[in-house]
């Protein structure tokens, strides 16, 4: 007669948060793909303001909800460096090499972020100061009060893309608490979608596109695209009344309230297209390289008709999502996207591949060099918990 305990039994992810991570990352090509139209058609510039609204905001938000504030043990340290600062210093020398050969000079420099590669430092910045932000009473409130703070400050601006990261650690510590306090388990919301929730939040959309596209010139006059980065002053865009951070604090709350209204949208199965979420490291890494030459060769320039070239731009959005998250580019790139340099560690066992692999984002997924199934948990992963 066997002793052996029986095997535990296999849990279910939960997909709502790979389908939220794969609908931001589209959405972050899709911004970066139709910037270029914005300067001659007021469609593409009103969708790039709605955009822009959210989805920083929600991917930081997702970042948050699945990063731990427990103080970290060696193995997670480490793999801060492995999956956060060290794909950061390789792509920043290979925007320096590209800007080399296809513009004719480069200024390497690694306390100034190359396009997308700002929240690589902000994702680092967000998980050093986490556990310390877990300490205080009123974390939001401070993480708001600091947010709107380094606005009023000029010295505070790009460099290790400081400016962002704090204007946008509300976000990151607002995901922390809902997980903390576990708020959408209680009430069930990562199963459940009430018809009503989601008919609301297609109307909020709604108007707020119609918003965006009736007020499109009055947005712009604003400088509306610099407020929605959180990256400059606010006086360097225009805000030099003393209450240009309620300007900011407005757009905090519009953030919130859009995020709010896209996770109330998506979708609470599992698709085919669900296993993106898993890999948006690779898309957002690899995206800019791919829309480099689209982008400065100025072919997304003066086309028109819009209603013809827009949707071209956002299948093609999509086609370099789904492209850059299939199984060849991830083989190709994943030494540089998830290097495991063990001689740069006094105990190389700490970058050893295994089956509990999270992306940064914070998507729990096995090991692609792997040959046994891994069980799969109810939260849909956890951030840093390794």
């Amino acid at each position: 007669m066997s002793t052996a305990a029986p095997a535990a039994p296999r849990t279910r992810r939960v997909p709502i948060w790979d389908n939220a991570r794969a609908a931001c990352i589209l959405l972050v090509v899709l911004g970066h793909a139709i910037q270029r139209l914005t300067y001659d058609s007021d469609i593409a510039l009103s969708l790039y303001f709605l955009i822009y609204a959210f989805h920083m905001p929600a991917f930081a938000l997702i970042s948050g909800y699945f990063s731990k504030s427990d103080p970290p043990n060696r193995r997670q340290m480490t793999r801060v460096l492995t999956d956060i600062v060290l794909p950061y210093v390789i792509f920043e020398g290979l925007w320096t090499a590209t800007k080399l050969v296809f513009e004719g000079e480069a200024n390497p420099n690694l306390t100034q972020p190359s396009w997308t590669l700002w929240f690589l430092l902000a994702l680092a910045i967000f998980r050093v100061v986490l556990p310390y932000l877990a300490l205080l009473r009123w974390p939001l409130l401070w993480t708001v009060l600091i947010s709107l703070s380094v606005g009023y400050l000029p010295n505070v601006d790009s460099t290790l893309s400081l400016s962002r990261t704090l204007g946008l650690l509300p976000f990151f510590t607002l995901g922390w608490w809902l997980s903390h306090h576990k708020i959408l388990e209680k009430r069930d919301l990562l199963r459940r979608r009430r018809l009503s929730f989601r008919i609301g939040a297609a109307l909020l959309f709604a108007v707020t596109a119609f918003i965006s596209w009736r007020f499109v010139n009055e947005l712009e006059a604003m400088n509306l695209r610099q407020w929605l980065f959180y990256d400059e002053n606010y006086a360097a865009i225009g805000g030099t009344e003393w209450w240009a951070g309620g300007v900011r604090l407005a757009l905090m709350l519009i953030a919130v309230v859009l995020s709010v209204a896209f996770f109330a949208l998506i979708p609470r199965g599992g698709y085919r297209w669900t296993a993106i979420g898993r890999y948006t490291m690779y898309v957002y890494l690899l995206h800019s390289f791919v829309l480099y030459p689209f982008r400065e060769s100025g072919i997304l320039r003066d086309l028109d008709p819009t209603w013809v070239f827009l949707p071209l731009v956002i299948l093609l959005s999509i086609v370099i999502t789904v492209g850059l998250a299939s199984r060849p580019v991830r083989r190709l790139f994943r030494p540089l996207i998830e290097p495991r340099p063990g001689w740069l560690f006094a105990d190389p066992s700490l970058t050893r591949r295994d089956t509990r692999r999270n992306d940064p984002t914070g998507s729990r997924r096995p090991d692609t060099g792997s040959r046994s199934p891994q069980p799969e948990r109810r939260d849909g992963g956890t951030g840093a918990a390794d």
